[in-house]
């Protein structure tokens, strides 16, 4: 009955004016501008939260266009430098060409990740459908392999292959790998992924075992109260938790501006409270922040891609004082 009534509110969603689906969206997205962003940023910190900036845009057609990225970037980079925010950089590969021209696509990247290693700053390579996992994987262990450990990949649980990727990379990175893992915004094929929601949970929580036995870095993002218990129960088992330094001897480095050894993430909007809360509790929390002039794309893809946002959607329009950013 929840999934009918999430995909009747996105199907009438995507329908509105353009200035609704601003209305909806702006507690979602930052706004079109860096400003935009880095005043969403000042107000937050003072909840204790951190973040990381993604510009909006992805898949481009051109590698010409991928230069509007590189700028951009640039730019989130001097602003971090600048505010002296507690922020990392969030980048999707098919946005410096990946698709278009794996090589070109690859220095693109490798010239933001080179950037921000200098101002020690981490890059997160988002994950986008399954067209490009094996590419974003692969891009992440070439970079670590020039010694631009600053980088690490997402993972989604929903899909097969999570846990072999874990696997993977724990042999060939060690405890330097760094995720972050979640459900998996994409509705992937069946054939490649789980499709029920407790078996997508199941999996999600199975990822956070290994990753927590393998000494990586753990980045739980999730909004769903089932895989944040579940977090939090294991952490336990390993000794972690707020305030205590990384006790697994088979944990990495503790980098600059993270937590011992595992973070919690959201997306801006979404589960405010909950956000608190676990911020209350000593828990390190990032708050995801998209911002650009394609806010109206992103707003509609994230509708039409999981259709459950439908529900929270809903909630925003119907009590926006229950779920304050």
């Amino acid at each position: 009955m929840v999934g009918l009534f999430s995909r009747t509110v996105v199907a009438a969603t995507v329908r509105m004016p353009k200035w609704f689906v601003g209305w909806v969206s702006r507690r979602y997205v930052a706004g079109s501008t860096l400003e935009d962003a880095v005043g969403i940023m000042k107000r937050l910190s003072s909840e204790g939260a951190c973040f990381t900036i993604d510009v909006l845009g992805e898949e481009i057609t051109s590698i010409a266009e991928a230069q509007y990225f590189l700028d951009e970037y640039v730019r989130v980079v001097d602003a971090i430098t600048e505010h002296k925010l507690d922020a990392n950089l969030s980048i999707k590969p098919t946005a410096f060409g990946l698709l278009v021209d794996k090589e070109q696509g690859m220095v693109n990247i490798e010239k933001i990740v080179r950037m921000a290693h200098e101002r020690d700053m981490f890059v997160r390579l988002d994950m986008e459908d399954h067209r490009v996992t094996t590419d974003t994987i692969q891009v992440v262990l070439d970079l670590h392999k020039q010694g631009l450990t600053n980088v690490g990949t997402v993972l989604q649980g929903r899909l097969f292959r999570t846990l072999d990727d874990i696997n993977e990379l724990e042999v060939e990175l060690g405890p330097a790998a760094d995720y972050r893992i979640c459900k998996g915004i994409y509705l992937e094929p069946e054939d490649i992924s789980y499709t029920g929601y407790q078996d997508i949970v199941d999996a999600t929580n199975a990822c956070i075992d290994r990753m927590l036995a393998a000494g990586a870095y753990c980045s739980i993002a999730s909004h769903d109260l089932p895989v944040i218990k579940y977090a939090t129960s294991a952490l336990e088992s390993y000794g972690m938790g707020p305030g205590i330094a990384d006790p697994r001897p088979n944990a990495g480095k503790v980098r600059n501006f993270k937590g011992p050894g595992y973070e919690f993430q959201m997306l801006l909007g979404v589960r405010g409270p909950m956000r608190r809360k676990l911020a209350a509790a000593g828990h390190r929390t990032r708050v995801y922040i998209p911002y650009g002039e394609k806010w109206y794309e992103y707003s509609i893809r994230r509708l039409k891609e999981n259709p459950t946002v439908g529900a929270q959607v809903a909630k925003a329009f119907l009590m926006p004082w229950s779920n304050r950013p």
